[in-house]
């Protein structure tokens, strides 16, 4: 088994492409190791020290290191730990107690407006944001503020406020004159 890594536009994240399905739907995001149980491969890579996220993409999962530890370091065990992983599981498996990153929610008189800000973020910023090995997900929307939640690579990211004003920001207005301004949630 082959596994390919990336960069991703912060230094702390990595990107690692096994070459297979990795989530079949959703992305799940995983912040702590308590929050990794349930997720044997997050069990797996949080027992690495230095790890402190895992986002899972549809074909990629992106570790997010300390600072302090160098990738040489990291890398090879992480790399390891996935191979290990894929050798005997098809995808990542999740627990029926462990909630994915994009819960349906119900948004009353803004139902219309929230819809179309999902559709455009699902089909214009998170493929882009996916690429780098990232993803943003819809938090909410309140007195024409959007709200989103910054997942793996884009955590932390110093670009990230810049793609989030100068970009998601612009778009946003210009497709839903709705929308005021975006915001990060942690």
């Amino acid at each position: 088994m082959f596994i390919q890594t990336e960069e991703t536009p912060n230094p702390v994240t990595m990107k690692f492409l096994p070459g297979r399905v990795v989530m079949e739907s959703g992305t799940l995001n995983i912040e702590t190791s308590a929050a990794a149980q349930g997720v044997l491969l997050a069990e797996r890579l949080f027992a690495i020290p230095g790890v402190e996220s895992v986002f899972f993409g549809a074909d990629f999962i992106a570790v997010t290191k300390k600072a302090a530890i160098d990738w040489l370091l990291l890398k090879p065990t992480i790399l390891g730990a996935i191979m290990e992983y894929f050798l005997m599981h098809d995808k990542v498996e999740v627990r029926e107690n462990v909630v994915s990153t994009s819960p349906a929610k119900d948004y009353g008189e803004n139902e219309a407006i929230v819809a179309e800000i999902i559709e455009i973020l699902d089909q214009k910023v998170r493929p882009a944001v996916a690429q780098d090995g990232g993803d943003i997900v819809f938090d909410r929307f309140e007195d024409g503020i959007v709200f989103l939640k910054m997942h793996g690579a884009c955590s932390g990211c110093p670009s990230s406020t810049v793609t989030l004003k100068s970009g998601i920001e612009n778009m946003l207005k210009h497709y839903v004159p709705e929308v005021i301004e975006v915001r990060s949630v942690q």
